[in-house]
């Protein structure tokens, strides 16, 4: 498992995922029925607190947030605040995937496949090594 470059959790923010925990919506829960079962060995967090936000679904390995869209995301400045919370994960390594939620309830089993499928793109070939890097070649013995 990768260190999580994820920011910590701003004041107020877990107590805010806890409650949106206990009321997903509907694509959510769908979706979360679908990824708790951990594809590829992939392991996500649901309800997410990061910074001042509160993500969907975090994929710590594959520094993958997931947002699920549902008609609100279209309406007034929310594409602006949106773009702005994508923009600042960025900064901080975090890709962002956005799903509409019309996508789940027609397919949620096939959303969590893709998903799943884009994080496991995203994962490095190999585990980064120890801090310091690996030791020098006559300290193992080698020539």
């Amino acid at each position: 498992m990768f260190r999580n470059i994820a920011p910590q959790a701003g004041t107020g923010t877990v107590k805010r995922a806890r409650k949106l925990r206990k009321a997903m919506s509907m694509p959510e829960a769908m979706l979360w029925r679908e990824l708790r079962r951990r594809p590829f060995g992939l392991k996500f967090r649901r309800q997410h607190g990061s910074g001042r936000y509160v993500l969907d679904f975090y994929c710590s390995d594959a520094r993958l947030a997931v947002e699920i869209d549902g008609i609100a995301h279209d309406m007034g400045d929310r594409a602006l605040q949106d773009e702005e919370r994508d923009a600042w994960f960025r900064a901080h390594g975090i890709e962002t995937l956005r799903v509409p939620a019309s996508d789940v309830l027609k397919n949620a089993v096939g959303a969590a496949e893709a998903i799943a499928n884009y994080a496991r793109s995203r994962l490095p070939l190999h585990h980064p090594a120890a801090l310091g890097g690996p030791p020098p070649r006559d300290k193992l013995g080698e020539d």
